[in-house]
């Protein structure tokens, strides 16, 4: 049994005095162990890949036609909207490491990981955001190995997103059946 003579808490004079100290970062305190300045240009990518996926579902969810698209549209629209969240978070979180989220249009789908795919017909609609929520979501799972315990606060935020794009892949995936008529072997 070995015995660790650190603390297991910092003391609390300490704690004050270090929070008192470089207050202009913010949130950032000497604790907080990822690059600030990375971590904003890797949540950049994200933010705009969240940007992506709001104007391809509300295109869609514009654009959709036929016999059986109201259904559809309704879930892109719901999609475009909890997208939008995400977005939302992303550039907050942005925001608190002390960057400037970039909503500038240009260079936006160079910045995004997920491509701007619009899809003509119903059908191709489903492919092209499924292929994005796949992107997403294999993208966001190598993020969250990366954070891991450099940034808990990022690493959270985006396993909440991982889990709400992984529904939005199930989603699309089960739209993609439903209209195909066949089941996929990737479930």
């Amino acid at each position: 049994m070995s015995t660790n003579n650190q603390p297991f808490l910092t003391d609390v004079k300490e704690l004050r005095a270090r929070a008192r100290t470089s207050i202009e970062k913010g949130a950032i305190t000497p604790a907080y162990q990822a690059d600030a300045k990375q971590t904003i240009e890797i949540l950049q990518s994200v933010l705009a890949t969240e940007i992506v996926c709001v104007l391809r579902y509300t295109m869609n969810a514009i654009a959709a036609t036929g016999i059986s698209s109201e259904g559809v549209k309704e879930e892109f629209d719901q999609h475009a909207k909890e997208e939008r969240g995400h977005m939302r978070e992303v550039a907050e979180r942005i925001n608190q490491l002390g960057g400037k989220p970039n909503f500038n249009p240009e260079g936006l789908a160079s910045r995004a990981a997920s491509e701007y795919g619009e899809g003509g017909t119903l059908v191709e609609m489903i492919k092209e955001n499924l292929v994005a929520e796949r992107i997403a979501c294999e993208h966001y799972r190598e993020l969250i190995r990366y954070f891991a315990d450099k940034d808990p606060t990022t690493r959270v935020m985006m396993e909440g997103i991982l889990t709400n794009e992984e529904e939005h892949a199930n989603d699309m995936h089960d739209l993609l059946v439903a209209h195909e008529g066949k089941p996929m072997l990737s479930k």
